[in-house]
């Protein structure tokens, strides 16, 4: 091969390099600024109701609905039912972006940071996983607390660092998201 040709495929060999780092480069600026991640459930309000409470559970899946004792058998079976759920379950955003969370279902939910997925503060509902730290304590625990989600209620978290975080669910352990930033 002659230099000519040679220096030619190591100059569109170079570029090709450089095209490809300027993509990764665009794609990086590609992650959103903001993005929402949606809770939702399908409490059953009667059986919620008679159990927790007046009010506890708005149900807004239009005749769709769980009792709060289907809730607790198919936890227990570990299959926990698929209508209590964050959505998406994966989100990509840039460093400094603003993550909403919104309550859209009937009861309430927490969006809590943890180390590694497991259970959460009720026992029953943890398909036979132990509680994770995070989650130790329930609402006593101050730092479950601030992530709570009230029905049609929403929580900003900014100040996300770069890499992957996971959130669950400290009531329904299985609601869980990884949020990669950018």
């Amino acid at each position: 091969m002659s230099k000519n040709v040679a220096a030619k495929f190591s100059i569109i060999a170079t570029l090709f390099i450089l095209a490809g780092g300027i993509q990764a480069i665009a794609q990086e600026d590609q992650a959103p600024n903001s993005a929402q991640i949606v809770a939702l459930d399908e409490c059953d309000p009667a059986t919620f109701n008679a159990a927790l409470g007046p009010d506890f559970c708005h149900n807004v899946a239009l005749g769709f609905s769980t009792t709060l004792n289907d809730l607790f058998a198919k936890a227990a079976a570990g299959t926990p039912d698929p209508g209590w759920d964050f959505e998406p379950d994966e989100v990509s955003i840039k460093k400094g972006a603003t993550l909403t969370v919104v309550d859209q279902g009937g009861e309430p939910h927490t969006f809590t940071e943890v180390a590694h997925f497991g259970g959460g503060f009720i026992p029953p509902l943890n398909a036979g996983e132990e509680t994770v730290p995070e989650c130790s304590g329930g609402f006593s625990n101050v730092a479950v607390a601030r992530t709570r989600l009230l029905q049609g209620s929403q929580l900003q978290i900014t100040g996300l660092s770069k890499g992957e975080h996971l959130f669950e669910c400290c009531i329904h352990p299985w609601m869980r998201v990884k949020v990669r930033v950018r």
